[in-house]
């Protein structure tokens, strides 16, 4: 029998519907096959970039050449620009404004065949560093409201390159998207006045049917209202809702996490395309009525899609999502998974 479940966060309803259930075997696909000729992002082509923005490097490499860790550089086909100011105006019921913004990627190694769950946690933490200090540049500019970090593993999940990267978007406004999931956290906190991801944490560690992996500070599990086949959430077990706040020493626990969590994912589903998001808080200046309980009430989080079924047009038209494995399922057979 099917089952509808509501996402306790957004309300938005999911169905679970095992009469379609699959194995995951039955949702292997063709991985992409990583081609270092003529890429840009490998170590050596530097030139191919525009300049970095930031990078971790020997101390004897110089900018702009060999000897990197983790590069940042300007997009090259940026969907938001820099440069100008907001030029906002309206014409009737339309609004405008200039596609101010920000869009960089994270260079995650100069290992071309190096995905971001063969790295060590060293290594991998200073890809997670990376993202900290970029956040907190960015967020120094009062242009920007939003500033979101994505992962797009294969074509399907539309990544242009295979050399393993991240991206960042600064936006001017907060995300549609993003809203809802502040909104539907404020709204749980004026309530019971507690986290609702810390709420959810809590059970998840308790009745562990859906966990995943834990370690001393995070977890990662698929969550009650999965819209996708083995999608996973990882959260960290300490009240934080902005990702920047994360201290230095604790970068390797979360590149533990990942490594982990995404390890198995790839050796349970045959090394699937997926999208990896990242969750923080807004940028935030002092402005009345704005997010007033943000601190107490907001958690951030990553969540991972991997890009198994297609969304069709029932989906599109009415915002459900029909999801062939339960999640308690899903989490089931990771658990299983040796690496």
């Amino acid at each position: 029998m099917p089952e509808l479940r509501k996402d306790p966060i957004l309300g938005r309803w999911v169905i679970i519907s095992e009469d379609r259930a699959q194995r995951p075997r039955e949702f292997y696909t063709t991985p992409d096959k990583p081609d270092p000729k003529g890429c840009p992002f490998c170590e050596g082509k530097e030139r191919l970039t525009p300049p970095e923005i930031f990078a971790f490097r020997g101390r004897e490499s110089r900018p702009n050449a060999e000897g990197w860790d983790v590069r940042v550089v300007p997009n090259k086909f940026p969907a938001l620009r820099v440069e100008g100011d907001m030029g906002k105006s309206g014409r009737g019921v339309y609004d405008r404004m200039n596609g101010i913004g920000a869009h960089e990627v994270i260079i995650e190694t100069p290992d071309h065949f190096r995905r971001m769950e063969m790295q060590d946690p060293d290594s991998l933490g200073k890809v997670f560093e990376t993202y900290k200090l970029r956040l907190e540049d960015l967020a120094r500019d009062r242009r920007f409201k939003y500033i979101l970090i994505f992962r797009n593993e294969g074509r399907m999940a539309g990544a242009g390159l295979t050399h393993p990267h991240s991206q960042l978007i600064a936006t001017p406004v907060t995300p549609k998207r993003v809203k809802e999931e502040l909104t539907g956290a404020m709204e749980y906190f004026n309530y019971k006045d507690r986290c609702i991801f810390c709420d959810i944490v809590a059970q998840e560690i308790d009745e562990r049917e859906r966990l995943v992996h834990e370690n001393e500070l995070f977890v990662s599990f698929c969550p009650y209202a999965s819209r996708f086949p083995f999608e996973i959430w990882v959260l960290p077990k300490r009240h934080h809702v902005d990702y920047h706040s994360l201290r230095h020493e604790e970068m390797p626990l979360l590149a533990d996490m990942m490594i982990v969590t995404l390890g198995k994912l790839t050796k349970a589903l045959h090394n699937p395309q997926y999208n990896f998001i990242l969750h923080t808080g807004p940028v935030r200046w002092p402005r009345k009525g704005y997010w007033t309980t943000i601190e107490s009430d907001f958690h951030w989080h990553i969540e991972i899609m991997p890009r198994l079924t297609q969304i069709a047009g029932f989906e599109w038209g009415t915002g459900f999502y029909i999801n062939p494995t339960p999640p308690e399922e899903a989490a089931r057979y990771l658990q299983e998974v040796e690496l």
